[in-house]
């Protein structure tokens, strides 16, 4: 009866995490394209850092919006919104004729992506038991990390179709958003989302599929959760939500302070300063998006065991140590072998298995029922507002100096630093306890 309940569980995850596989394809796919952009559009180092950006400008948006209608109107509806802006993005920047409409729709799948980094996981996060709920969660950022591989194998094999490759490299996603839309017909809505809104027989039915014992004292513990916060406080920010506010708003920024997303963004153009060929450069992403698909799986095995605290230290010192050596690199301008290629993979290996594994389980575990998806908005707005100025700043960065890229490096190295301290003194361990229990401790 167990592993049936669980089976529906993994089904629905599945399905609501397809839209990190979006989010990740969306994400990696423009490392293809930007310096094609960039010489079609005949960009100034400004112009570019902006246009690659637009799609995180929009995430940044995405994620601000999304908590409060999820809350309001639950989180299906929204779900489909998301599948709907993704196609839309996908077709619309394919068949761009200028920068302005380019920007247009890459900023309208940036709110698609943003709005689903807030939704999926708290979806996923409320219809699974708390024994396999950190597997479960992390299922959106496997998606992720399997959108990211899929693009740059993607961007490989396309790179030499028709006249302009990057068209068709942005347009194929329209595929699986097609596909995402219509999987959606298949989940339940969140139990919690209906006892909160008093529809309680309804979520009985949801929680009798996906539970095997004590339903009516799991509905009564989600019910006296809800009046309690109710009965004090649901703005967001107050003081008795300042713990889980500053741990959203510290994971979400050094998930960004890593690195992550101007390599994932930049990965191409960072191998080719070393001197490799663009399909050279191409290839070796590939293995960066193979490996982060590994080590994340092997993180998600193990964030109900090990506990999300101990992935997070231990993948934040292995990063800083791999970035640092990384900057050393570029310093020297020492390019000899594969000693860069190895050093990032490395490092993806880090981050894969701690805060590529960690993140949005911990934002969607540490708000109560009440205002989770205020809280969740609040930590992906941090997640993506760091993402988009950090992409917007990469290419000027390394623009300004010879050893731009080195300065880059050596600052992702010292944040990892920081966040290993961070991390060690001041977050909780969430792994096997109910939503509700943290909820009462946090």
């Amino acid at each position: 009866m167990k592993n049936k309940s669980n089976n529906k569980v993994l089904i629905w995850s599945i399905i609501v995490a397809l839209g990190g596989f979006l989010f990740g394809f969306d994400t990696a796919v423009i490392s293809g394209v930007e310096e094609q952009i960039q010489n079609l559009f005949q960009l100034t180092p400004f112009w570019h850092g902006f246009t690659i950006s637009s799609a995180l400008i929009g995430t940044v948006i995405g994620a601000l919006v999304a908590g409060e209608p999820a809350d309001k109107y639950g989180r299906k509806p929204i779900l489909f919104i998301i599948a709907g802006l993704y196609v839309i993005t996908a077709v619309g920047s394919a068949h761009a004729g200028n920068i302005g409409e380019f920007i247009f729709y890459r900023f309208l799948g940036g709110i698609g992506v943003g709005a689903s980094s807030v939704v999926a996981p708290m979806y996923i996060a409320e219809i699974s038991p708390a024994s396999i709920r950190g597997r479960m969660t992390a299922m959106f950022q496997i998606n992720v990390i399997s959108g990211i591989l899929i693009a740059y194998i993607s961007n490989f094999l396309l790179r030499d179709v028709g006249a302009e490759p990057w068209r068709w490299m942005l347009g194929v996603a329209g595929i699986p958003a097609i596909l995402y839309f219509l999987f959606l017909f298949i989940i339940p809505e969140s139990p919690r989302f209906l006892i909160k809104i008093g529809e309680v027989a309804k979520a009985k039915l949801i929680l009798e599929k996906i539970e095997t014992t004590s339903i009516d004292q799991e509905i009564e513990e989600i019910k006296h959760s809800m009046e309690k916060s109710s009965n004090g406080n649901q703005r967001l920010f107050s003081k008795i939500y300042l713990k889980p506010i500053t741990i959203a708003f510290l994971v979400a920024m050094f998930n960004q302070f890593s690195g992550i997303n101007a390599i994932l963004y930049y990965a191409p153009r960072i191998f080719e300063s070393s001197g490799l060929t663009n399909a050279d450069s191409m290839f070796q992403s590939i293995l960066v998006g193979l490996m982060m698909g590994v080590f994340t799986i092997i993180g998600m095995f193990l964030i109900d065991k090990v506990g999300r605290k101990k992935l997070l230290i231990t993948g934040s010192i292995g990063m800083s140590i791999c970035l640092g050596l990384v900057a050393r690199t570029f310093y020297l301008q020492d390019f000899s072998g594969s000693g860069l290629l190895a050093l990032l993979l490395i490092y993806i290996m880090f981050f894969g298995f701690s805060t590529g594994a960690v993140i949005w389980v911990l934002i969607a575990e540490i708000f109560p029922n009440s205002v989770r998806g205020k809280g969740q908005s609040l930590g992906s707005f941090t997640h993506w507002f760091f993402a988009a100025l950090i992409t917007f700043l990469f290419p000027v960065v390394v623009k300004i100096s010879p050893f731009g890229v080195g300065h880059a490096f050596l600052f992702f190295s010292i944040m990892m630093v920081i966040q290993a301290i961070v991390v060690w003194k001041y977050f909780p361990e969430t792994k096997g306890r109910t939503l509700e229990e943290l909820s009462e401790n946090l």
